[in-house]
């Protein structure tokens, strides 16, 4: 059988229009280099402003999908039904902020993409529970309060992880680990990405291979991900896709770069 495979590509009523410009400009600029399908998915957009947006995507071929849920939960919401449409396709999946920064990303991607697999194309070993600080002494209680939440909902440091901006998946595998989940604030999104019971520790215990890739097409487990180049490490020269916190990370200061490597990896980064 003749293996498919769609990239998703993300755009919210909150995001700008650059966005889309973006992912547009090196979309068509880097080449994928397998064939695919590329479906837009247009989430809690009006009608009329779709209609002006499309004016933008003239020059490429693709999908339109207008998400018809009338609330907003996130962006694993919408890639819950769009899997639903594709269960059977390889899934990439792009958030607002996301774009090729390399070319034949998507083949450097499939290279290593099997049966029981997931792959991104960064990873980081931050504890949202560990990182929580107090900033106003007057605010201790809610602080405590909030801290106990955190401690029951996330590992402490280290808690290796997928980055959700964008990851590679078969639809059914995602439908699988998504199917009953409420995501009703960005707190709820987050616990999928770095929670106790996220997409990684899902597929962990389901024994599948979990592999970082990066701009080489080299792969790295989560035990050795840091070393790929591609998330708040050595200027992240190897990073195969750019979202919005890879490219704040490449605009900081040297300063502000240990801080980030700092919460991403710990002090022996």
């Amino acid at each position: 059988m003749k293996t498919k495979n769609l990239v998703v590509y993300l755009f919210t009523k909150y995001d700008d229009d650059t966005s889309l410009l973006n992912f547009i400009r090196n979309y068509t600029q880097h080449p994928a280099g397998k064939i695919h399908k590329l479906l837009i998915c247009f989430k809690l957009i009006d009608k009329k402003k779709i209609l002006l947006l499309e004016s933008f995507l003239k020059k490429i071929n693709y999908i339109k999908f207008i998400d018809p849920y009338k609330y907003n939960d996130f962006d694993f919401g919408s890639y819950k039904r769009v899997a639903l449409l594709y269960p059977k396709y390889n899934i990439l999946f792009l958030n607002s902020h996301s774009y090729p920064n390399t070319d034949m990303w998507l083949n450097k991607l499939l290279k290593y993409f099997d049966d029981k697999t997931l792959i991104a194309t960064s990873a980081s070993y931050e504890s949202l529970y560990t990182s929580l600080r107090l900033k106003k002494f007057n605010k201790i209680f809610s602080y405590l309060k909030k801290k106990l939440d955190y401690k029951n909902k996330f590992y402490p440091f280290p808690n290796p992880h997928i980055r959700t901006a964008n990851f590679l998946i078969k639809g059914l595998d995602f439908l699988k680990f998504i199917k009953n989940k409420e995501i009703n604030n960005k707190f709820d999104a987050w616990q999928i990405e770095s929670g106790k019971n996220s997409l990684t520790d899902f597929f962990k215990l389901k024994n599948y291979k979990i592999f970082i890739v990066n701009s080489d097409g080299d792969r790295f487990t989560l035990n050795n991900c840091k070393f790929s180049e591609t998330f708040n490490y050595r200027n992240q020269k190897k990073c195969i896709i750019s979202d919005k916190h890879t490219r704040k990370y490449i605009k900081s200061t040297n300063f502000e770069k240990k801080l980030y490597e700092f919460n991403t990896w710990g002090e022996k980064s």
